[in-house]
């Protein structure tokens, strides 16, 4: 594992994207803000996020702030290339589509993206490198091409840690299994909710591969104290059993008096693989919530509770 101390809590950039929906560029920048004067030092991004949007609007704040002071991570896997035929981002990001996602597992890709990535930022290094989506696209070109092209620049020194950003557990497993990688960025899969993904955990401690945990909210689901019938889960309207189980564990927190969001931001930081909670937020106020919430007391009885409730 490389010693890049992520601290507990990170900022992820894929609302400042206008992931579902536009924020003006002023809020977008309070919001990065805010999470700077939180005390947040870690930083995601992408070039899917926007299109390039989240990357800029990132490397408007941080490239103002001490070089040393911050870890920021970017990933690579696609390019951005012009778009002639107009209209919107089809892939859920509310801006024109001026460019279009490439898939490029490539050697070659992988410098291009980082080139371009670090253009937009206005950054001359980036600390991490994730291969995005390669369960999304095609794992055997992540794993034989990809991932070697992003093992070279570490030892190249063009970036310091390298890794996966992934839904898979089990392609996750695999990658794991492949490469020497730093850290594997999961999404959604080790949560209070659900944990499918022990046995990567497992193998990542083994390793000494850190895990940094996204979507801990299960989109949404958990984001909230109490929890609504309109609920997100894995992106899309919840199913009345998921609705039950997070009604079961907001009901038991509340016994303790913590908020379900409190103990859903905390839990993944209780395995011993897991390095950093990444949340993203769309306001100051949301940041300002999340970074709360992560030094919120929480009574180990209330854990056992939970543990004891998942054993049921």
């Amino acid at each position: 594992m490389n010693s890049l101390n992520l601290g507990k809590l990170g900022f992820g950039g894929a609302g400042i994207g206008n992931l579902y929906r536009a924020i003006p560029d002023g809020e977008a920048l309070a919001t990065v803000l805010a999470a700077w004067d939180a005390g947040i030092r870690y930083f995601d991004t992408a070039p899917h996020y926007g299109l390039g949007l989240s990357e800029q609007r990132l490397g408007a704040v941080l490239r103002d702030k001490p070089r040393e002071e911050f870890v920021i991570s970017t990933k690579v896997g696609r390019l951005l290339e012009p778009n002639s035929t107009g209209g919107q981002d089809p892939e859920g990001f509310d801006v024109p589509a001026l460019t279009q996602r490439v898939w490029d597992f490539s050697e070659k890709g992988v410098r291009r993206s980082i080139e371009d990535s670090l253009e937009r930022l206005g950054l001359d290094h980036v600390d991490i490198v994730y291969l995005h989506d390669p369960d999304v696209h095609d794992l055997h070109a992540g794993i034989s091409q990809g991932l070697p092209a992003l093992e070279k620049l570490r030892s190249e020194g063009v970036v310091r840690a390298i890794g996966v950003g992934i839904n898979s557990a089990e392609a996750a497993l695999e990658c794991v299994e492949a490469a020497d990688l730093d850290l594997v960025m999961l999404a959604g899969r080790y949560t209070l909710l659900e944990q499918p993904s022990v046995p990567l955990l497992e193998r990542c401690a083994e390793r000494r591969t850190g895990v940094v945990s996204v979507g801990a909210y299960n989109s949404g689901l958990l984001a909230r104290p109490e929890v609504p019938d309109d609920a997100h889960y894995n992106y899309d309207q919840a199913p009345p059993d998921v609705l039950e189980r997070a009604r079961a564990l907001a009901a038991i927190c509340r016994d303790f008096a913590v908020e379900l969001p409190t103990a859903t931001l905390q839990f993944p930081l209780r395995h011993p693989a897991v390095v950093n909670v990444t949340a993203g937020a769309t306001s100051p106020e949301q940041v300002a919530t999340n970074a709360a919430r992560m030094e919120a007391p929480v009574p180990a009885e209330l854990w056992s509770a939970l543990e004891a409730a998942g054993r049921d």
